[in-house]
């Protein structure tokens, strides 16, 4: 079984935990401590969010300023509408900034906004019925 583990830079553990938790995350807590939080996305993918000088022990360089420049696009998959604008308002309401506007597709709908920590985090649901065999064109396939 595969799993993917996201490594993030953040300030504060603590603020970062509260933010996810409000989102309705739950942390996996065999691997966090003080300056670690494993935020449990799905039963194989996980955020490790990291305060900076613990995540400097995993890096080389810098660490970027995601207030400044994106270094990375989050996206997560949801079953609904009416998850995507529940997640976006839950999102605002713990803190995070509106990225772009919400995205309305047809099939396609999805929102978009930054964590405490300027970290760009995107949800979108796909209506697969309503796509049909249009899927691999927009794929680009």
């Amino acid at each position: 079984m595969r799993m993917i583990f996201v490594n993030l830079p953040v300030k504060s553990v603590a603020a970062s935990r509260a933010f996810f938790g409000a989102l309705g995350y739950g942390f996996n807590e065999q691997f966090s401590n003080e300056e670690t939080a494993c935020m449990v996305v799905d039963e194989n993918i996980f955020v490790m969010l990291l305060e900076h000088q613990r995540f400097r022990d995993f890096i080389t360089g810098e660490i970027s300023d995601a207030t400044k420049a994106t270094e990375v696009l989050t996206c997560l998959s949801a079953d609904s509408r009416a998850e995507i604008d529940d997640i976006l308002a839950k999102a605002l309401a713990a803190g995070a900034k509106p990225w772009k506007p919400v995205l309305d597709m047809g099939p396609m709908y999805g929102c978009s906004f930054q964590d405490l920590d300027g970290h760009v985090w995107e949800y979108m649901y796909m209506d697969m019925a309503a796509i049909g065999d249009a899927m691999p064109a927009a794929a680009g396939a």
